[in-house]
């Protein structure tokens, strides 16, 4: 019997777990006659990444010959790109490849881009700069990922298996897919002002719900962190009212001497002056000497006395009603007559 029969037949129905199934391996000789056309990828490099492409070039370019892809790097053009050749049979490695430079391009180092060619690991590159338009927040935000001495950005690669390095206006990802988007969901968040702290504690609790047997095909909601948004609204300004515009300067305010002049103190002499600030005085004091005996007098004053109501007055115990009486001993009579 052949290998092929050996191997068990692969499911082809609906799977409730992808993530648990394992993609099989891409042989030479599932593809012997190769591919049918060049297909070929260019990517632009910033000028600071010049000199350090320029060193590791020889072990990209003896990586990619594995894989039967050819690499170039053009220094003049500042790009990078990668070709099919003849002998090449995986039709998805030129991805792979492309993938790698892109990374390559994102300042991530030769020793973990390299890493994308292999099966089970993949890569993303987040555009972070179009999500916050406001450039002191696009920073702290940034800075909020990163976390303090890179503490928060270690605690997200430890969660997901995924090497994660935030350069400029991108977020690279590379490892497991399942990760990837782990990655990518934290990035946008915290980008769109929600705190790293709540996805990280939820990837957390998660992991410790899936080696729970009884809990590991129940609905988590219940379990997991709700963010709530506290951000109160900032109150608007008051809308300052323009005055009408008028060529004129403002009147010149009134001087001590003026006021004098007008009110005829300033003709005074200074024995009069000083009377005349005598008397303000005792009138001043007079007037705070009265409001001072007011307010001692009146805890002694009684309280206003509530307007008695016209109710009708009760008949007094001593006074017979006459007319009730003999209305009474009228109908006493009646019965005993009818009796």
């Amino acid at each position: 019997m052949s290998s092929s029969e050996d191997e068990a037949p692969q499911a082809t129905g609906p799977v409730e777990n992808a993530w648990s199934l394992k993609i099989p391996e891409f042989r030479p000789e599932d593809n012997p006659n190769g591919l049918l056309e060049e297909s070929f990828f260019a990517t632009l490099f910033p000028k600071y990444r010049e000199k350090y492409l320029k060193e590791c070039w020889p072990h990209v370019k003896k990586c990619l010959e594995e894989h039967h892809i050819r690499a170039e790097l053009d220094l003049i053009e500042g790009s990078m790109v990668v070709k099919t050749t003849r002998k090449t049979w995986d039709p998805y490695i030129i991805i792979k490849a492309r993938d790698m430079i892109r990374l390559l391009a994102r300042s991530v180092p030769f020793e973990q881009a390299k890493r994308v060619l292999e099966d089970e690991v993949g890569c993303d590159v987040i555009q972070i700069g179009k999500i916050c338009r406001n450039r002191e927040k696009f920073v702290k935000r940034r800075q909020r990922l990163i976390g303090p001495n890179g503490a928060t950005l270690k605690s997200i690669e430890l969660l997901t298996n995924c090497y994660v390095l935030v350069q400029g206006n991108t977020v690279s990802a590379l490892g497991p897919y399942r990760g990837l988007q782990y990655v990518r969901e934290i990035v946008i968040d915290t980008m769109n002002n929600v705190h790293p702290i709540y996805n990280i504690k939820a990837l957390m609790i998660k992991r410790e719900l899936a080696k729970d047997p009884n809990l590991k095909n129940e609905d988590w909601t219940r379990f997991l962190p709700k963010f709530r948004n506290k951000n109160v609204k900032r109150k608007q300004p008051k809308k300052k009212v323009k005055k009408e515009y008028t060529p004129f300067p403002p009147p010149q305010p009134e001087s001590k001497i003026d006021k004098q002049l007008a009110s005829g103190e300033y003709f005074l002499k200074e024995d009069q002056k000083r009377a005349k600030k005598l008397k303000e005085r005792e009138e001043k004091q007079k007037v705070a000497a009265k409001k001072q005996e007011e307010k001692r007098n009146k805890d002694f004053q009684p309280p206003p006395e509530e307007p008695k109501s016209k109710k009708a007055k009760p008949a007094e115990e001593g006074t017979l009603d006459v007319k009730k009486l003999k209305e009474k001993i009228r109908k006493i009579n009646k019965k005993q007559v009818k009796s």
